[in-house]
């Protein structure tokens, strides 16, 4: 089997290998739902579904984080929505006012007496695993899954200091966890990782990147619980006015050291949550497959606490060469989309450049070996 053989094109249009997906990838895997700053003392939450189930880690009393089914006991309530805190000293119920510790034990029900039979050592809310790692928060539903450090070794040596810091949220980016309409997109969920996955549709797709990157030097590796790129910046100043401003104002966040202002770097972390480190700010993407032929993308971004006027300057600047980036990304995951859904069409032979597409497509070969929503051709792909 070749490294880089990819899935059959079926796979990014079928309902029923997108029911599969959400059983095997998302149900299994570790998914980032924000970063420890969003969760500032007791009672505070977030909320947001990983796969089919709607989850919520909470901070608890003595700091801790847990991790709950977020779905009330009694009559299935979703217990909290988004971000927030819980303004009692536990999670209660906004419907009929079942109480819950923080850890999602049961704690008391309106009219206890009213049931004939209430098993409280039973009533507690579902536990789900909870990492952290370089200060972004993950949860997963396999209680079974490798540790989420293991399953990342190496990431923090290669990541780390760009999250090490003090951090603030700011800018559009509502947060991995909340859903904004601007985000919808029109590709499976894969087309959209197949893109973030290679530089190779740079010199086509994005002039202003190209512009930009060292296109010759840019890198891929891959590691088996992510993909890692680095994407040197030219010294020449570039043509167009916003890319040379960025490229003379930017200076690196504190920790990180002088060279890191003249390269940007990417990580996929297996299946769907993409980290953009910038010298100047951390983009934390999580793609969301919706149907066969839309996903969504929820994004948080992350700058140093105290930035000062010439950041926040160059962060514009920075966002607006990204805007530009996503609209060509969007443009090109939906003719993707299209082409591929073309009867009898299968994905051609990738290049070196896109080594990480042929890594993703062998990690969900994996993931999916032996589902019932795959044929044999599947498994041999």
């Amino acid at each position: 089997m070749s490294e880089n053989r990819l899935l059959p094109a079926r796979l990014y249009h079928d309902p029923a290998v997108l029911e599969a997906e959400q059983q095997a990838v998302f149900e299994r895997s570790w998914q980032v739902i924000g970063h420890v700053s969003d969760l500032p003392e007791p009672g505070s939450y977030i909320a947001e579904k990983v796969g089919r189930y709607e989850v919520m880690v909470v901070r608890g009393e003595g700091g801790e984080i847990h991790g709950v089914r977020n779905a009330c006991r009694h009559r299935g309530a979703v217990l909290g929505e988004g971000r927030g805190a819980f303004e009692t000293k536990g999670i209660r119920c906004p419907y009929h006012g079942w109480t819950y510790k923080y850890d999602g034990s049961f704690l008391a029900a309106p009219e206890a007496r009213s049931f004939d039979c209430l098993d409280r050592s039973g009533l507690g809310l579902p536990k789900i695993q909870v990492g952290t790692l370089m200060g972004l928060v993950f949860v997963n539903l396999d209680l079974a899954a490798t540790p989420l450090a293991e399953q990342l070794a190496g990431l923090e040596e290669l990541a780390g200091r760009y999250l090490a810091g003090p951090l603030e949220q700011f800018g559009p980016g509502y947060g991995v966890h909340a859903w904004n309409p601007k985000w919808d997109q029109g590709s499976n969920w894969k087309v959209l990782i197949d893109n973030y996955l290679e530089g190779y549709h740079v010199p086509a797709a994005h002039p202003g990147l190209a512009r930009l990157y060292q296109y010759q030097r840019y890198t891929a590796t891959t590691h088996p619980g992510f993909a890692f790129f680095e994407a040197p910046l030219r010294d020449e100043p570039s043509g167009n006015r916003v890319e040379r401003l960025y490229q003379k104002l930017v200076r690196p966040m504190p920790g990180l050291a002088a060279e890191d202002a003249r390269v940007w770097r990417y990580a996929l972390i297996y299946p769907n949550i993409m980290l953009d480190l910038y010298p100047d700010q951390i983009n934390v993407w999580r793609v969301v497959p919706e149907t066969p032929d839309t996903s969504h993308i929820c994004m948080a971004q992350y700058r140093a606490a105290g930035s000062g006027p010439r950041t926040k300057a160059v962060q514009r600047l920075n966002i607006a060469i990204n805007n530009l980036v996503t609209v060509e990304d969007e443009l090109a995951v939906t003719r993707v989309q299209r082409g591929s859904g073309n009867p009898g069409f299968e994905f051609g032979p990738i290049s070196q450049r896109e080594v990480a597409v042929g890594w993703f497509a062998d990690k969900l070969r994996e993931a999916l070996a032996g589902t019932a929503a795959l044929d044999q051709d599947v498994a041999r792909a």
